[in-house]
């Protein structure tokens, strides 16, 4: 028997990915520890940007300092030259997300003992549906590293749901690479009937979708999101750049225009959204597109990555906006941010909603705003806006 610790770096799907590791250690009858040293490190890494790759690096040079053995797994781990020597107790996993759980536990070796209850150690659960895109975006190292979309089956799918709820999960979260990209021909699913079948499962409290491409905002998967009365009214929908020749350049599929009038029938809920900032075809006119297009489309929370040449890429060789611009455009884009979610906050004065108590003193209402309010973790609460403080809506239960 081994003791072991697991950590991702990045998205929910790292998170996902991390979690099934976790899991076929624990069924195999090892023994997780949350802090300090263990034999085993599984650290399932991230390569969006060089600062994701830096971070990842730094974390695996720490963890093989105090643990017996490291195992580097996740989209850092298939990029060429990503861990260039590392330290004889690390070993870099270069396979696909599926084969990982078994090809870790293989290798650590298992017992004989099972413990099948193990839990998320989470409020929500992230349930990954599909994963790789076939999509070539030309800043994106992702297909690179992830390979070609595939989808679960939805039988699978639903069933992991049914069990994270038995395990006292009340928040469900569909996440992938290219989420709209899911489809299970054989049972005649689309993502659209997956997320009406995933919602209805008893004892599902909340289902929210971790992001979609606005192209593949459908009528039929809108009004799956409107129709299913335990879907979040929050939606994450990367827009990248709202200028149109920056768009052209990073092979996106769709104009500014085009995204306005996707996310148009949905402006009542809390959007949310990805921007690069600095991409070689950005100049300040269509920074100002950008910066524009976020305040008519409604959004809120945006997230912001200053342009990050990765290898493989169309634009692997292209970095021509001065790092000073990148940072300049990143701070005025986050201060519109900041001041977009006070907007949405302030009008949530006096009302009430659900909140899903995900941590002391803090949780998600259902539109996925931040209410700051005393309640037991892991409980859905009816609460009552009362003012604002930095971290979100102040709130008392209703």
């Amino acid at each position: 028997m081994a003791s072991f610790s697991t950590r991702f770096l990045g998205c929910k799907v790292s998170f996902a990915d991390a979690q099934a590791v976790r899991e076929r250690l624990l069924a195999d009858g090892h023994t997780e520890v949350g802090g300090g040293a263990a034999d085993v490190a599984v650290l399932n890494t991230c390569c969006v940007t060089h600062e994701a790759v830096s971070k990842s690096r730094q974390a695996v040079s720490r963890a093989a300092r105090t643990h017996g053995r490291v195992y580097v797994t996740g989209c850092a781990a298939n990029l060429d030259g990503a861990f260039p020597n590392p330290a004889p107790n690390v070993t870099v996993v270069a396979r696909p997300s599926e084969e990982m759980p078994d090809w870790v536990a293989g290798d650590v070796g298992a017992i004989g003992c099972v413990d099948a209850r193990a839990t998320l150690g989470r409020t929500r659960a992230f349930v990954k549906i599909q994963d790789g895109c076939s999509f070539s975006c030309a800043f994106c190292v992702i297909p690179l590293v992830r390979g070609g979309t595939r989808s679960r089956r939805a039988a699978a799918v639903l069933d992991e749901i049914r069990r994270r709820v038995a395990q006292g999960h009340p928040e469900i979260v569909l996440t992938g690479v290219n989420l709209g990209c899911f489809r299970d021909p054989e049972a005649g699913f689309t993502l659209a009937r997956l997320v009406r079948e995933a919602g209805a499962v008893p004892g599902v409290r909340r289902l929210r979708l971790s992001s979609v491409e606005v192209n593949h905002l459908t009528d039929d998967l809108v009004s799956a999101l409107r129709e299913t009365p335990t879907v979040s009214a929050h939606l994450h929908v990367p827009l990248q750049s709202g200028d149109d020749e920056v768009l052209t350049a990073m092979a996106r599929r769709y104009t500014a225009p085009q995204f306005l009038a996707k996310v148009e029938p949905l402006t009542d809920f809390n959007l949310t959204t990805d921007v690069i900032v600095g991409f070689p075809a950005e100049d300040e006119t269509a920074f100002e597109r950008t910066v524009s297009l976020v305040e008519r489309a409604g959004l809120t929370k945006v997230h912001v990555f200053p342009y990050s040449p990765r290898p493989g890429t169309t634009t692997a060789d292209a970095d021509t906006v001065p790092p000073a611009v990148k940072k300049e455009r990143s701070a005025r884009l986050r201060a519109l941010s900041d001041e977009l979610c006070r907007r949405r906050w302030c009008a949530k004065l006096g009302t009430t909603d659900r909140v899903l108590v995900d941590r002391p003193g803090r949780g998600y209402a259902d539109d996925y705003t931040p209410w700051l309010v005393d309640a037991e973790v892991g409980t859905l609460v009816r609460a009552r806006a009362i003012g604002l403080a930095k971290e979100g809506v102040l709130a008392v239960a209703a």
